[in-house]
């Protein structure tokens, strides 16, 4: 079965394009949210991704309407791929069904991959230089060291 997912990000905004979008791709179930990005809860995708089985196709608009960032898109595709369900974009034209949407994801995995690397590096070397400034890292102390040296050992 295909079941579609649409979400738009104000109740000003209209789901009419995506809705008919995923009716003409064949969806015969659509979930749709009303909520921003930035809003961690969707209800509907919740509901849509319960809804899914093994052999269901999840379609979604585009890709954009699906996750936040990269990593949360990977992680709710590998569920999916868990789970036995393929996954559509229509704008993007990913379709994993195909050898040739597998491919397209895989390297979407890969990239993702890079820049998951590529943050590391630079936290790490920004974390480095700050330290070589004599910036000191974690929390400020609560106690200062006159106040640790007079406080009874328990």
């Amino acid at each position: 079965m295909k079941i579609g997912y649409a979400r738009v990000s104000t109740d000003d905004q209209n789901p009419d394009l995506q809705l008919t979008a995923l009716k003409r791709a064949g969806c015969g179930k659509i979930f749709t949210d009303k909520t921003t990005g930035t809003n961690t809860k969707w209800p509907a995708l919740g509901k849509c991704l319960k809804a899914l089985k093994a052999g269901d196709v999840l379609t979604v608009w585009k890709l954009d309407r699906l996750g936040r960032s990269l990593r949360d898109l990977i992680a709710l595709l590998d569920d999916l791929k868990a789970l036995g369900a393929a996954f559509r974009s229509l704008t993007e034209a990913i379709d994993t069904e195909t050898p040739t949407g597998r491919a397209m994801w895989q390297m979407v995995g890969i990239l993702a991959e890079l820049e998951r690397s590529l943050i590391q590096e630079r936290t790490k070397a920004g974390r480095a230089a700050a330290m070589a400034r004599g910036v000191r890292m974690g929390r400020k102390r609560l106690l200062s060291a006159q106040q640790v040296a007079s406080t009874p050992a328990s």
